[in-house]
């Protein structure tokens, strides 16, 4: 590690009156950089970003571009996925605390002694998982193809599916399949609260709910559409409804905001919280300042073994190549 990693960019000083926004934008011209950023972004990031998306919709456009370095806003997992998609790119993030509490659900140790006991099953993994994980797996989905991606075996297969279990269970339920499941969890997805959103219906009943496959059972059985997040965004634009109750990381209400503004949307709260939203703290790590001195210094910078990559390429790959069809 760097000494300007080690210094987590808290200590380095920049301008106060410096305009982030011009600076970034003439960075990236300069050393032909790409800012990907997810919808679990801040407003600000989303705003300056070249591409703002899903982890589907991410994981194409890192796959697909003419940039010399990729800057990733949103959590580690997105840029090693990057980095396995171009490995002779300089793929670099904000900040290398940007973790992910679902990818730190599934230690590689544990998972390699749990597998053993599975030896004619395949494994599809979630794409919220460390790069040795993805390496371990058959194939990778994202909560926009993990059906499609389940229905493309054959029922008689035998699969483990890792590691969120509110999404394998939606999709066993989808599916009509008998999977066998990591018991992992997203701390966001996880902290919503049913009494809280059936206390905001109550209060607004003309708003529809919608949720995301991570949340429990009992938040996606009051919903009225399920969703990825781009899905869940694609459904407010589409549907005559006027209101809505979102039951996914508080992020993605800025486009379903800047895309209906007509419309109103309520973000569902958590289960111990007194303020009305439910933020992924590692996701909000990232800020412009932080975008700034990463694509200034290009660092921290992600670095992956060509052993892992070659192994983990393959599931991503063949993500990619399901979807298409």
């Amino acid at each position: 590690m760097s000494d300007l990693e080690d210094k987590g960019f808290l200590d380095i000083k920049i301008d106060s009156d410096i305009d982030l926004k011009n600076e970034i934008h003439e960075l990236k011209v300069k050393k032909n950089a790409i800012l990907l950023a997810h919808y679990y972004q801040t407003g600000d990031i989303q705003d300056i970003a070249d591409f703002v998306g899903d982890s589907l919709q991410l994981s194409q456009k890192a796959a697909d571009n003419n940039a010399d370095i990729i800057l990733f806003a949103g959590v580690h997992f997105m840029a090693e996925t990057a980095k396995i998609l171009s490995p002779q790119k300089k793929v670099l993030i904000p900040d290398l605390k940007a973790g992910c509490s679902l990818a730190d659900s599934i230690p590689v140790a544990d998972f390699i002694k749990f597998k053993e006991n599975y030896s004619e099953y395949i494994v599809i993994s979630y794409v919220n998982t460390t790069a040795e994980i993805k390496a371990l797996s058959d194939v990778i989905c994202t909560s926009s193809n993990a059906v499609k991606i389940v229905e493309s075996f054959p029922k008689k297969q035998k699969i483990i599916f890792t590691p969120d279990r509110n999404l394998g269970n939606y999709i066993n339920s989808k599916t009509n399949r008998n999977m066998v499941i990591w018991d992992g969890a997203c701390h966001v997805h996880e902290q919503f609260s049913l009494e809280k959103i059936l206390a905001l219906k109550k209060e607004n009943p003309d708003a529809k709910i919608i949720a995301h496959p991570e949340c429990k059972k009992p938040i996606l059985i009051v919903s009225d559409f399920i969703g990825s997040t781009a899905a869940l965004l694609n459904f407010t634009i589409k549907d005559f409804s006027k209101k809505f109750i979102v039951a996914t990381e508080s992020g993605i209400l800025y486009q379903m905001q800047k895309n209906c503004p007509e419309k109103i949307f309520i973000p569902a709260p958590p289960l111990d919280s007194t303020c009305g939203c439910n933020d992924c703290n590692f996701m909000k790590l990232n800020t412009l300042k932080k975008i700034y001195i990463s694509l200034k210094y290009e660092q921290p910078e992600i670095f992956i073994s060509e052993e892992i990559i070659k192994k983990a390429v393959i599931p991503i790959h063949k993500m990619l190549e399901i979807s298409k069809k």
